[in-house]
């Protein structure tokens, strides 16, 4: 019998947003935009912790009351626009590791601007993680055909346009969908990996070599990055709820 995987949930909430000032704290459809993240997390089961990494106060008071850990305050050298996940999640599971003494087998970055995230989708990813063999799991929305890299151009330094993949002529683009392969792109809600590479000596990463994807049907995988995609998912709330 495979015993359970050890899993560390790590809900990212910076205090600062250019784009939408407070987001994480702000009410979306009648409550916190950090709770939809934490909820559907405490229901999938599949944490043995789940923390929150933050600088901001109001964050963490929030995620307590609703049953998340937070055991430490994120530093204000993490915490910048353009401090990027690695060493966010280093400092986390060192932390937890000196500290407490936990050392997870997995780690699974849960960012707040996915809210629409289901419980079964962190379940599945997991399972996903488990059966393949993955270094790590991502989850991907299907591309639309109209932005597929195909069908992207570039530019040369004349101006002149030049198919982006190949560096092929124009005149070669398809356009047939059917003639395209699938293609699909980061969403943003699940980002999970082993540990261990976070701190691998040669090439510390959130990825490693093999990287699974999760498929995630529309509209769960939506992303809040500005005003008008919280007024689209806040729509997309109201009409599930």
């Amino acid at each position: 019998m495979t015993s359970r995987p050890r899993v560390l949930g790590v809900v990212t909430a910076r205090a600062g947003s250019k784009g939408i000032p407070g987001k994480n704290t702000r009410r979306l459809a009648g409550k916190p935009l950090i709770a939809y993240t934490i909820e559907s997390a405490l229901a999938s089961g599949v944490f043995d912790r789940l923390i929150l990494s933050t600088d901001d106060e109001a964050a963490a008071r929030i995620a307590r009351d609703l049953g998340c850990e937070v055991p430490f305050m994120r530093p204000a050298e993490l915490s910048a626009d353009d401090t990027p996940h690695l060493p966010v999640m280093q400092h986390a599971v060192a932390w937890m590791r000196d500290r407490e003494r936990y050392e997870p087998s997995w780690v699974m970055i849960l960012m707040p601007t996915s809210p629409l995230r289901r419980p079964a989708d962190i379940v599945d990813s997991v399972a996903l993680a488990m059966r393949s063999g993955a270094d790590s799991v991502v989850s991907v929305d299907a591309m639309p055909a109209h932005f597929h890299p195909l069908r992207a151009v570039t530019m040369d330094r004349d101006g002149w346009a030049r198919l982006l993949v190949g560096d092929r002529p124009v005149k070669q683009r398809p356009v047939r969908r059917q003639d395209m392969p699938e293609a699909w792109v980061f969403n943003g809600a699940i980002y999970l990996f082993r540990a261990s590479l976070l701190f691998d000596a040669a090439e510390p990463s959130l990825y490693g070599d093999r990287v699974a994807a999760h498929i995630m049907p529309a509209p769960f995988g939506s992303n809040i990055d500005d005003p008008e995609d919280w007024a689209n998912v806040e729509r997309l709330l109201n009409r599930l709820a």
